[in-house]
């Protein structure tokens, strides 16, 4: 195992590290705010912040479900932390174990497979534990092999991809139980991702099928299977009921108290005992913390996140932090004993301020500063020029709460650039209409070469077999592109 101690050159002061764990909102504005502050003892090698994401850039999540419905390029959705954050060391790789008591992180990145040194040991003086959560996949048979996740930028450009190829298997088919199961979409899961992803993809396969000549929207039946009695709890039960009807008059079927049971043979079998045959079955349901929380010898919390106290360190630890959704932060302003903040981007963003101010203020003896927020409200996407909004005890309802939408978070996407590119999209998509293309064969980008080249035959459905190894996953430059076109 390699280890990269980043000990100072002899004859200059120790150099201070500072590990970040993850490049998602927490992880990139923390090690921002702390490059700024530290900028000129980074600059002259007497402090560095290290950074380790798996992904070279950071997702905007809120705007997952515009890339996938065509009205966002998924390279705008998308931050390059290589250019933001200039004066850090960013590392590719997985945090794979945490030993704080020696103060080292293990690590595996890109190269480990290739060159045979195995995982990498980083050593740290401060920890800022921020690698968010992962899909929260329950043991559903057949939930492995046929569901699509809605988290990453990937999986949103894919899932488009995916529609559409949906409709295109539908307008040549003669079989109509196929055709039957490729026009049937099923969602699990009411809250943000799944209602917002369900409602604009809904709208572009609507504005779609005007281009199939044999396919009509009411062919098409669009399905959102929730647990609970009530969708987007967010925005309260009055807006909550609102996006129930809106949603059934456009022709979806909003089951609630309804679990999935199976989805083995693409046949999703729910609590309510009907069987529902589909091509497409998005899940949804919910989150949990990072693995790598699991490997470290930090306290956690009964729901596996790190015990944290108001002021965002780790409880009863010194020099380890966290925030955002791997950690259970006590909220100040609820009114119930024991409450936590809720596991959104609006504290993710604003616990990642608080934290590098204390990181820094530990680092100097001075005090440190509570983290305490009252949540504003919530806005949702419902597709084009419509939405629910709930701001500071105000209701709004179609066009202008998505307006409202639209406004609150180009504010709060990170760099001016994307803010121009994305306000840029939104403009010309007013003056053009929707694109509909599918490039589903970026996914697979050696497929045509492999077989004009006759290294493979193309599989059933998939691409063609081959015993050469995989074309490149995506580049990793500055500004890379995710990985799948539009």
């Amino acid at each position: 195992m390699a280890t990269d101690s980043g000990g100072a050159p002899s004859g200059t002061p120790p150099c201070l590290r500072i590990l970040v764990v993850g490049g998602g909102y927490v992880g990139m504005y923390t090690a921002l705010r702390l490059q700024r502050r530290l900028r000129q003892r980074l600059r002259n090698g007497r402090a560095e912040i290290v950074v380790v994401t798996p992904e070279p850039y950071m997702t905007y999540q809120p705007f997952l479900p515009e890339a996938a419905a065509g009205s966002i390029s998924p390279r705008h959705v998308v931050v390059p932390l290589r250019r933001v954050l200039a004066d850090c060391r960013i590392v590719i790789g997985e945090a794979r174990h945490i030993d704080h008591s020696r103060r080292t992180a293990t690590v595996t990145t890109p190269a480990s497979a290739e060159d045979g040194t195995g995982a990498v040991e980083i050593a740290y003086d401060e920890l800022v534990l921020a690698p968010g959560s992962v899909s929260r996949a329950l043991p559903i048979p057949g939930l492995a092999d046929h569901g699509i996740g809605f988290k990453t930028v990937e999986e949103a450009i894919g899932l488009r991809n995916h529609v559409i190829e949906q409709l295109d298997i539908a307008s040549t088919t003669r079989d109509p139980a196929l055709r039957a199961a490729a026009l049937t979409f099923v969602f699990v899961g009411g809250g943000y991702a799944g209602v917002e992803a369900l409602a604009e993809l809904e709208d572009m396969a609507r504005h779609a099928s005007r281009y199939y000549h044999n396919i009509k929207p009411e062919d098409m039946k669009w399905i959102l299977v929730e647990a609970s009695d009530r969708i987007l709890p967010e925005v309260g039960d009055a807006l909550g009921l609102y996006v129930i009807r809106e949603l059934r008059g456009r022709n979806v079927d909003v089951r609630l108290d309804t679990r999935l049971e199976s989805c083995e043979h693409r046949i999703a079998v729910l609590s309510d005992g009907s069987r529902v045959r589909s091509r497409t079955l998005v899940w949804t349901a919910g989150v949990k913390p990072a693995p790598v929380l699991a490997a470290t010898d930090l306290p956690l919390d009964e729901y596996g996140r790190l015990r944290c106290t108001a002021e965002l360190a780790v409880e009863g630890v010194e020099h380890a932090w966290a925030a955002g959704d791997a950690a259970a932060v006590p909220d100040l302003t609820a009114s119930e004993k024991g409450a936590r903040t809720a596991p959104n981007a609006q504290h993710a963003v604003r616990q990642a301020k608080v934290l590098a101010g204390n990181v820094l203020a530990a680092l100097d003896g001075e005090p440190l500063k509570q983290y305490r927020h009252a949540c504003a409200g919530s806005v949702a996407s419902l597709g084009l020029h419509k939405g629910v909004a709930h701001v500071r005890g105000r209701a709004l309802k179609g066009c202008p709460a998505w307006l409202l939408h639209r406004a609150y978070h180009l504010s709060r996407v990170p760099t001016l650039n994307r803010k121009a590119r994305v306000l840029a999209e939104w403009t010309l998509a007013g003056l053009f209409r929707r694109e509909i293309v599918s490039l589903g064969s970026l996914e697979h980008p050696r497929a045509e070469f492999e077989r004009a080249a006759g290294g493979g035959r193309p599989g059933p459905g998939g691409p063609p077999t081959t015993g050469g190894p995989p074309g490149p996953r995506r580049p990793t430059g500055p500004d890379a592109p995710p990985g799948h076109g539009t």
